[in-house]
C-alpha cells in the first residue's frame, strides 16, 4: 500500500513547494528511486523544469518533462508531467491541485502543502484517510536555509 507523506512548509507561494520538490527529488535519487512530479500544467512543468537545472545550486538534478523531448533527457530518474506517468514505482510527488487517479502504481506519495495550498491540503488528506492509506504528517520549519 502506497505510503503516504504530507509535508507542511510555513511558506507562503508555490515556489517554496516547488524548491521542496528538488530536496524531496535529491534525496529519493540519494536512495535509487524514481520520482514523478505531478503539476498542473504545462506552465508549472516548465517553472520546476527551470529550477532543476540549478539545483543543488550549480548543480543540476536529472530529469525530464513527459511530452518535451531535449537532448539527453531520454532515461531521466525524474519526470515532471501533467498527465500519465512512465513510472510504477518509487516517490510522487504531487504538486497538481487534484488528487492523481494513479497514486496507488506507486510506493510513496508525497503532498507538498504551503499557506496557499493548506485548504486543498486537507481535501486531499480526507481522501487519503476515508481509504485507510497509511498517512505521516510533517511540520518543515527552516529548511530552505
Amino acid at each position: 500500500m502506497t505510503r503516504i507523506d504530507f509535508y507542511i512548509l510555513e511558506d507562503k507561494g508555490l515556489d517554496a513547494a516547488y524548491r521542496f520538490a528538488c530536496r524531496l527529488s535529491l534525496r529519493a535519487l540519494d536512495n535509487a528511486m524514481p520520482v514523478h512530479i505531478q503539476v498542473a500544467d504545462s506552465e508549472e512543468a516548465e517553472t520546476l523544469d527551470a529550477m532543476m537545472w540549478d539545483y543543488p545550486r550549480h548543480r543540476m538534478l536529472p530529469h525530464r518533462v513527459l511530452g518535451v523531448e531535449t537532448p539527453g533527457s531520454g532515461d531521466a530518474p525524474i519526470h515532471i508531467a501533467f498527465g500519465e506517468p512512465i513510472h510504477e514505482t518509487g516517490l510522487l510527488i504531487n504538486l497538481a491541485p487534484k488528487i492523481a487517479d494513479f497514486f496507488g502504481r506507486f510506493d510513496r506519495l508525497a503532498e507538498i502543502l504551503v499557506e496557499d495550498t493548506k485548504v486543498l491540503g486537507r481535501e486531499h488528506y480526507k481522501f487519503y484517510r476515508d481509504r485507510g492509506y497509511p498517512l505521516h504528517h510533517h511540520d518543515i520549519k527552516h529548511w530552505d536555509t
